[in-house]
Formats: C-alpha cells, structure tokens, sequence
C-alpha cells in the first residue's frame, strides 16, 4: 500500500461496543491508536477476553512505530499484554493511561521488554512520516485525549471516547479552542466517537453525580451504604469519597480492580482522599453502619465481581443486611441488563434498599456535543467509530446534518481499508480482522468450532461409547458401555439406554458382515446409528464421542 496516500484501516470498534484499535498507514509507517478487549458474550461459553486479530500488523511488523493510546479503559488498553508479545513497539500516553497499562504488564511479566513513552498534552509525536498531537478532552476517566494525525495529505482527527465537560471534577475542560485552531487550518478527516450518537442533547457534567450522592447520604444516614461503580471511573471514585468525608463516613475498597486502580490514581495525584479516611475490609466491622462507605466493582453483574459474589451470599466477609442501601452507579452495557438485574433482584431479597437510577452520567458525548465538534473541526471527510452499527448510522445523520455530503461519510467494517489523499476517499480493500478468545491462559486456541461444540455440550449434552476390540478385527471383547453427561438422566432412562446400547451393538454387526474394519469408519459408523436413534426418540442432537480401545487398553 505504499502509493502516497494514507490508509485508515479499523481493526476492532465498529459494529459493536469495546475492542477498539485502529492502523494508520502512510507508505512505510504505520501507527495504532489504542489496543483494546471486549467482554464474552452469552454465547461465548468459557471464555474469558476477547482480543483483536493484529495479523495484518504483524504481517508489517517492521513499519508498525508504536501504540498511540487515547485513554485507560479496557476497551482500549486491554489487550495490549497479548499483542504486544507478538510486536516489539512502543507504547505512548498519557501520565493515568501509562500507569493503568504498567499494571497490566507487571502483571503479564513484561515490563522490562515494552518500551514506554509518557506523553503530555499538547505534546506532539513524530513517526516518520506521520506526526501525532495529543488534545485534552474530558471522559469517565481522567487523562483522557483525542489525537491530531498529521500526515503529508491532511490532518486527521480522532477523538477517542470524548464528552464535553465544562465542569469535570479533575483537571480542566475539553480543549475545544484546539479543535477549532485544528478546523480553521483544514481537516482531512474526523473520526468521532459514536457511543451516544443516537441521544438528543448534551450529556450531564460528572458533578452532577456528586449532588445525587449528597442526597442519597443526607437521606440514608443510620443505614451502610454500598456503592458499585467502574473502577476506572476515578471521577465517581473520588466523589464517592468526597461525600463520605462530608458525612463522617470511612471509606473501605472491595474488588481488585477497584484497589489497583484507587491505588494508582492517589499515587499520582488523581484521587484525593484525606489521611485516615480510607480503612481495610477487615475494619468495617469496627464501625458502626453509618459510619461506613464500601465502594465495590461488579456493577455490571460480572458473576466473579465482588457485588455479585455479595449478592450472592458467597463473599467470604461481606453479608447484605436488611437496611443496607447499594448504589448502582453506571447503566447496564448493552447486554449486561439480564446479569444486572439478577444481582439487583438477590440485593433485594435479602432486605438492601438498592438505587439504580440518577447516580450515573455517561462519559460519552450526545447529538449536540459530536454537532459542535464536527462544526468547529469542519472535517472533508466523516468516519464514525466506537459503536454499534446503530450507533455508526446515527452518527452519519448527524455528519451530514451539519454539512458533510453523504458520499463524503463512510461507515466501514472491521478490516476495510480506507484510502484517502487531499481530494478523495474511497474503499480500496480488507485486511484481516476479527476477534481472537482468551480462556485462560490459552489465547486463539479456542475458535468458532470449539465454541459450537461448547454450545452443543450445554445444549444437548454429550453420549460416551466405550467399546473394546481385538487388535485390527471387528469383534468386541468389552462393552459396549453407553454414558452420557448433560443428556438424561441415567438412573431414569435405563430402558432407553439399554436401547441405545442396542442400536451401537446392532451397528457393531452390520459393519461385521461388511468385513469394515477401518477404527475411522467404525466411529463414524457407530455415530451415525446413536445419532438417528436418538433424534428420532427424543429430538436432541447430543454431542456423540464413541472412544475406540484395543485389548491392551490403549484408546484410539
């Protein structure tokens, strides 16, 4: 691709929420901007991270310059350990971002192999041929920033996940004098954050959850209050706090996410919490309960979060008592609402007065906010990012509502390759891109067919049929022996067993007579007869595993 023009190519972000990463490519210089994960789904059964394919950056390996992040959420950090263990390039952002991404390298052994630049704002950046500028923005995360890419064709903006600000609780406003010295210049290209493209208005300020949690302490005084919120959000985390001191409250950190990273925000100065304010979970006990703040992760119904296993009755020093008050501070990702209303409806049972509504604020900028950065950018050409496909097409509404002509407003795939210079753009390709699954320690070992069998297994269960045979004939010494997990239940079905131990011995024969001997064909023999026997009597499809042995006892 090295013609003179400049490639932006999606790796992960579009058509759905999380794995966001992005190459730019100007001839033999290549620069990502961020590298993130995304949660399983429902059907993802077992895993436990989705990660992008980076084959295309490993392909071009040695023009990749570095990773340019936007800001420390997962969706945006998270699979930097993985992909980094297969390139060799520095990392560059922000003082927050920087150390929340350290903690996960530490944590992968990989600190001293990665290469780490901490970039300030207004900072400019030089990759060959490309230059990268680092613009304040505002977030639910603080440190967050939106990029200027400079290349010899244009300017091109990214805003990463933005909203407009004018009163954020740490540091100072979006910087929106910048984009507008940027626009007046001239823009080749705007790729916008699209999260809350299909909202009207502006998002609320990040204080204004701090006055909901004035009310919600004024109003629960006598009673322990729980608050579950991201543990990313340093912004809420700090407000939480802020309210705590106000009403004579100490504060304790459940959740290992939560303590990493409060840990790591009062290290360098993004959270303040005065001395003696902050107890351990084993204190809470030694106060009374209007004396205690526990702020916990798991807001999002994540089974394994400390909320849930709260809810739960399965965290090894927290109970919910009658009285108790949780606080669900964030909304449900699309998705999670199922996960978090059963943690909802257990906090319930169990006597807590839970308050899901007024006590969160989205990070992510509405109609209004992405209309006045496409005014003041004034871009040539608008590509929509970060969201569903929904989403994407909302935002193209509101590009070409303030302008933008429809054939200039791309919504691309995951792996096109779009292709621009000061006149044009246009698809000219793909790469590949996808999702790679993480279970365990295991990474894109598990794929679509070993998730199809997973969906089989908790669908339909599994049938074993053990048999043993003399060495390369067909006559059986042993067996055959039927079981069956997930399926039926045995000690019920015996008749139906016994019939299905038939229908594998009747089969045995068949392929006697016809002199088959072949251990492949004996298999499949065996699995055709199970299969058609049991769909025709019950209708389910089970996973059919005939395991084959010789009389020395070695399967094959």
């Amino acid at each position: 691709m090295n013609n003179g023009k400049m490639h932006i190519i999606p790796l992960g972000g579009l058509d759905q929420i999380g794995m966001n990463i992005t190459a730019f490519e100007y001839n033999n210089d290549i620069i990502v901007v961020d590298c993130g994960l995304a949660f399983p789904e429902d059907d993802m059964l077992g895993i436990d991270l989705v990660i992008p394919d980076t084959a295309f950056l490993e392909d071009n390996a040695e023009k990749v310059r570095g990773f340019v992040i936007t800001h420390g959420h997962e969706d945006h950090i998270g699979a930097i350990p993985y992909v980094l263990q297969k390139l060799d390039v520095p990392v560059y952002a922000t003082r927050l971002t920087m150390a929340l991404i350290e903690n996960k390298l530490e944590e992968h052994l990989m600190m001293d192999k990665t290469e780490r630049h901490v970039v300030t704002v207004g900072e400019n950046l030089s990759f060959g041929s490309l230059c990268v500028e680092y613009i304040r923005t505002n977030h639910s995360i603080s440190d967050s920033c939106a990029l200027a890419i400079t290349s010899p064709v244009g300017t091109i903006i990214h805003t990463g996940d933005f909203k407009v600000d004018y009163t954020p609780v740490f540091g100072d406003p979006i910087d929106l004098s910048r984009f507008a010295e940027l626009g007046s210049r001239g823009v080749l290209a705007l790729l916008c954050d699209s999260t809350n493209a299909e909202r009207e208005g502006f998002t609320n300020s990040e204080r204004t959850v701090g006055h909901a949690f004035d009310t919600i302490f004024s109003e629960n005084r006598k009673s322990r209050i729980i608050v579950a919120t991201f543990s990313s959000n340093v912004d809420r985390v700090q407000q939480i706090i802020d309210a705590a001191e106000h009403y004579g409250r100490k504060v304790a950190l459940e959740g290992r996410s939560m303590r990493n990273i409060t840990k790591t925000a009062i290290e360098m100065g993004f959270l303040r919490i005065p001395d003696g304010l902050l107890i351990e979970l084993s204190q809470i006990y030694d106060y009374s309960d209007s004396e205690i703040v526990l702020i916990t992760t798991g807001s999002q119904g994540e089974s394994m979060a400390a909320l849930s296993r709260i809810a739960s009755s399965m965290h090894k020093s927290i109970s919910i008592r009658p009285g108790d008050v949780v606080v669900f501070s964030s909304n449900p990702i699309p998705g999670n609402e199922k996960a978090v209303f059963k943690v909802i409806n257990e906090l319930s049972a169990k006597g807590a007065k839970v308050i899901f509504q007024d006590t969160h604020v989205s990070g992510h900028a509405c109609r209004e906010e992405i209309k006045l950065i496409y005014t003041l950018v004034k871009p040539k050409f608008a590509i929509p990012v970060h969201g569903e496909h929904r989403h994407l097409m909302a935002q193209r509404d509101i590009a070409t509502e303030v302008g933008i002509p429809p054939e200039n407003v791309f919504i691309l795939s995951c792996g096109q390759v779009l292709e621009l210079d000061r006149d044009e753009a246009k698809v000219v390709g793909e790469v590949p891109a996808g999702a790679v699954f993480v279970d365990g320690l295991g990474v894109g070992d598990v794929g679509n067919v070993v998730l199809r069998d997973r969906q089989r297994l908790s669908q339909d269960g599994i049938v074993i049929v053990c048999i043993t045979l003399l060495p390369g004939e067909n006559i059986v010494t042993s067996g055959p022996l039927v079981m069956s997990r997930g399926f039926v239940y045995i000690k019920e079905s015996d008749e139906f067993m016994d019939e299905a131990t038939d229908v594998v011995v009747e089969a045995l024969n068949k392929m006697r007579d016809r002199n088959i001997t072949s251990r492949v064909k004996i298999r499949d023999g065996i699995r055709d007869a199970l299969s058609s026997f049991i769909w025709k009597r019950i209708k389910r499809s089970p996973i059919i595993l005939p395991i084959l042995m010789e009389e020395d006892e070695t399967a094959i």
